[in-house]
């Protein structure tokens, strides 16, 4: 994928990066001559053999456990739109617009590979709603790793589904001729192509796993605003503590909170003020290191699966063989893997960052009023928000219960093993809002507590300017005030990687 006039001209591999920037941040994307070229030529042959009237599953036989039923060549272009149709079937909350977006670059990079058979014109299509931001209604409750959502997805763009049209749904056709658009005819094999390959379980991956990521690198420079406002000791973050343990994770993060607290003169002034530190703020390095490693994991992994061909039959073509090859690329367990593993690393980065809320809040712990509150009793502070945290915890360890061990057969036992990767993606977009949500309620906590110190004592270049961030917005609390607007703030800050951005300005990338 490259970059022309903030267009990116898709033509090979893509990375996690401009999966967002398209999906998120509405860059308009097109296609390379040798994208267009692949995909014509993997469409000629699909258009030869049907002619031929060759045996292909889900173009002239039907799918699933129908694979024996044949279908005539005057019915195979009837069978698409059935299989799109019939496949429509996912219910409750519908996708959110990334999602919808991200599921449909997912098939445009899935079928651009070259291996599908479909007409460029129906990637057209796609990339012409993607452009447009017309987003299909699609509910995303009730797939085992593909299909449905992918389905609804496909009857808004031929013109049988809905449209989310500024939050109200309606039919499609009804949008369509604000945006000069026709229904649109599936052909052989189309119907059955969108449908297929892991698209909905890569997007909502990309996206979680992104949110996560960088949620995991703001987690650093919170847990260091807590170990300065904590009078913490550095003495566990030392380059030779790090030396003795061979994890890299762990080594880049201990350089992270020592970069972030280089300048800070309160680090300086209580570095021997304990011996050690809460396991919540010493062993930041250790864990953070080893949920940073599982993500990165992740992360070569769902890159490598947006830059496959998940489709099933693939159409092969090299100089002394051509056919239409059936097998099990539409399997999510790559996928599903690994996000449940991420799922577990967010869980670990969010329990941390609970437990140093706490210590934050304890007047027992801190040496602070309890509650960072100057008349506790008649006021309850800051007491409440680690209740919220304690709440989306215990949300997030249900979710962190793995979704891939389990096995519901389908489709008359034909697919008696499903991997339900599905599911992993769908937790892990949760999961993601709820880790962010936490660390903002340990910021707030911080922020609140920087009152209690010497005020001579100048806080680090990279928390100063997080203060100055946040205290446009939130004012240190001199009585009980309404608390959600401010969490919303910094969550947002985090989410937007305000927080990111500001630190990384300063000390450079944060790994």
């Amino acid at each position: 994928m490259k970059n022309i006039s903030n267009t990116y001209i898709i033509n090979q591999d893509i990375n996690l990066a401009e999966f967002i920037s398209v999906v998120r941040n509405k860059v308009q994307i097109e296609f390379s001559q040798e994208f267009i070229d692949r995909v014509n030529k993997s469409r000629e042959l699909v258009e030869q053999w049907v002619d031929e009237e060759r045996i292909i599953y889900g173009v002239t036989i039907g799918f699933g456990a129908n694979v024996t039923k044949t279908i005539s060549k005057e019915d195979a272009k009837t069978l698409q739109l059935n299989i799109v149709r019939s496949h429509a079937t996912s219910v409750g909350d519908r996708m959110t617009e990334e999602e919808v977006r991200g599921t449909m670059l997912m098939c445009i990079l899935n079928l651009g590979r070259g291996y599908s058979g479909v007409r460029i014109e129906t990637l057209e299509r796609y990339k012409e709603f993607l452009n447009k931001n017309i987003i299909s209604f699609a509910p995303k409750h009730g797939s085992v790793g593909y299909l449905s959502p992918e389905a609804h997805i496909a009857l808004g763009v031929i013109g049988e589904g809905k449209i989310v049209d500024d939050k109200e749904i309606v039919e499609s056709k009804d949008i369509f001729q604000r945006h000069g658009l026709s229904s649109y005819e599936l052909s052989y094999k189309e119907g059955l192509a969108l449908v297929s390959g892991t698209t909905s379980v890569t997007a909502m991956a990309a996206i979680s796993l992104y949110d996560i990521l960088n949620a995991t690198k703001t987690a650093d420079i919170i847990s260091a605003m807590t170990l300065e406002v904590s009078k913490g000791t550095l003495r566990a973050f030392d380059e030779r503590v790090m030396d003795v343990k061979n994890h890299k994770y762990q080594k880049d993060t201990a350089t992270n909170i020592r970069n972030i607290l280089k300048d800070s003169e309160i680090a300086k002034e209580f570095y021997d003020f304990r011996l050690q530190d809460a396991l919540s703020v010493r062993c930041v390095p250790q864990l953070h290191g080893a949920a940073k490693k599982t993500i990165y994991d992740a992360k070569n992994t769902v890159e490598n699966e947006m830059n496959s061909c998940a489709d099933n039959p693939i159409i092969w073509s090299d100089c002394e063989t051509s056919m239409a090859i059936s097998s099990g690329n539409p399997d999510s367990s790559f996928i599903g893997l690994e996000m449940d593993s991420v799922c577990m690393a967010a869980a670990m980065i969010a329990k941390m960052s609970e437990r140093r809320n706490n210590r934050l809040i304890d007047g027992n712990l801190s040496g602070n009023p309890w509650f960072l509150i100057n008349n506790p009793g008649l006021n309850s502070g800051l007491m409440i928000p680690q209740y919220t945290q304690a709440g989306l915890l215990n949300e997030i360890k249900v979710l962190a219960t793995p979704s891939v061990i389990d096995n519901i057969p389908t489709c008359g036992n034909q697919e008696d093993y499903v991997a339900m990767g599905y599911n992993s993606s769908l937790k892990a977009i949760e999961i993601s809002k709820k880790l962010e949500y936490i660390l903002a309620i340990e910021l707030l906590s911080a922020y609140q507590s920087y009152q209690y110190l010497d005020p001579k004592l100048q806080k680090s270049s990279v928390t100063e300017k997080i203060f100055l961030e946040i205290q446009k917005k939130v004012p240190i609390l001199e009585e009980d005030e309404y608390l959600y607007p401010y969490i919303e703030y910094i969550r947002e800050l985090i989410h937007t990687n305000r927080i990111l951005e500001i630190a990384e300005n300063l000390v450079g990338e944060l790994i």
